[in-house]
């Protein structure tokens, strides 16, 4: 009987009973909070937006520290992605916050793959993950989770209309990442105008099909205040370190000649609705929201491309191990495929060497051919021209004999008859 199949069973065989007496599993959540406290916690903050928009003064400012960082210039040749770690401890509860920021985003002329190295990066984590979930041996109880729970996107306070870069990262992002849209520095524009320029957002998103992350409201405790919430988005917000004393209190503010904005009222700006939803009420459903949909989605579509899946053609269950063997089956299949192809373009090439082999071969004994005839008839020429030149030189020595013979008569004739001449004259 398949695994599958004894689960359904226990499932369906599932019955409730009473407790005669207190047994002590209601401690449960307290064990759970316990060992939570113990092991910390981690949360991972992605910051889009253009440079010089206060991304850095707002994580500052929601977290009441002092983060290291220098400040980004508008000089990059393209879209850097930082990462930076911080632990931090508020009473006992310690938290290992992750904040990226996206360095140089949207100050290149050409601004048309901006989007591309942050989806990279998402997709590298959640590829980490991955394989950290698929390892024999696993310590997911150690790993630093580096996957992105939340994505701040800045909006640049233009009082106008979304950007077309803005419009198409957060298409690209929305179903890999929790996307709070964000307007910076709101202070910069007026109420009536910030007003009329969150009605905008709000409906350019809705008409480009862009899913930002609405605050749940499953959970009666905090179903209200998010309802709430989720109608105040985009948060129209203002980041300041600064503090100074209004009344008797010292509190976060920016001065300016006409006035002071108080960063922590809620007449002013959204800080606060912003922590509120991000830090102390939202955080571990945004943790949640991270792993259940947008890392289950990554992994769903990465495993598919694998080859795995939960049916088969029939639409029956179909576990793991019948998945990996149909896979090692149709994988040997298409491995001794491509052996008897390799093996017969070997064999073709082979004969093709040979046909080029033996045509090279028979050019050879061709030009070795006519070479050999090209001697012959050369030795041949040489031979009759030798032949020619023995036989003038026979004749010329047969002349030259005589020529040496008939002066040689001639000699013995001339001293005969001056012999005779003498003997005459003695006479």
């Amino acid at each position: 009987m398949a695994a599958t199949d004894i689960a359904r069973q226990v499932g369906e065989g599932c019955r409730t009973v009473p407790l005669a007496g207190h047994v002590g599993f209601d401690s449960l959540p307290d064990q759970l909070v316990n060992k939570s406290v113990s092991q910390g916690f981690c949360f991972n903050i992605l910051c889009v937006g253009e440079t010089g928009l206060g991304k850095s003064t707002l994580m500052d400012t929601l977290f009441n520290t002092k983060f290291e960082g220098e400040p980004a210039t508008h000089t990059q040749p393209g879209v850097q992605i930082r990462s930076s770690t911080y632990d931090l401890q508020e009473s006992n509860v310690g938290l290992k916050l992750t904040i990226v920021s996206t360095v140089g985003f949207g100050d290149q002329i050409n601004k048309e793959d901006s989007y591309k190295p942050i989806v990279e990066f998402i997709d590298a984590q959640f590829e980490a993950y991955l394989q950290e979930e698929l390892k024999i041996r696993r310590v997911l109880h150690t790993y630093h989770d580096s996957r992105i729970h939340a994505c701040l996107y800045f909006i640049a306070p233009t009082g106008h209309s979304l950007k077309s870069l803005d419009l198409v990262t957060m298409k690209k992002l929305d179903s890999k990442v929790n996307i709070i849209p964000i307007i910076a520095k709101s202070d910069a524009i007026s109420k009536s105008e910030l007003t009329k320029f969150k009605i905008k957002i709000t409906s350019e998103l809705v008409s480009n099909g862009v899913q930002i992350y609405q605050f749940p409201t499953d959970d009666e405790s905090v179903a209200e205040i998010n309802g709430t919430m989720n109608a105040h988005l985009p948060f129209a917000v203002i980041g300041s370190t600064e503090e100074l004393k209004i009344g008797n209190k010292m509190m976060k503010a920016r001065q300016y000649p006409w006035g002071t904005v108080q960063v922590e009222n809620e007449a002013h700006c959204d800080f606060v609705k912003l922590r509120e939803m991000l830090i102390r009420v939202n955080m571990e459903d945004l943790r949640e929201q991270t792993h259940s949909r947008h890392y289950e989605l990554y992994r769903r579509c990465k495993l598919e491309e694998m080859g795995f899946k939960d049916t088969d053609p029939d639409s029956k269950p179909f576990s793991l191990q019948e998945t990996y063997e149909a896979k090692r089956n149709e994988f040997l299949g298409e491995l001794q495929k491509k052996e008897e192809e390799m093996r017969q373009m070997f064999v073709q090439r082979v004969k093709e060497k040979e046909a080029e082999l033996k045509e090279a071969e028979k050019e050879l004994h061709e030009k070795f051919d006519r070479l050999k005839k090209l001697h012959q008839d050369e030795k041949k020429k040489l031979e009759d021209k030798k032949k020619s030149l023995d036989d003038e030189v026979n004749a010329f020595k047969q002349r030259k004999t005589a020529a040496e013979l008939l002066q040689s008569q001639g000699s013995q004739a001339g001293g005969s008859q001056t012999l005779k001449r003498d003997k005459e004259k003695k006479n």
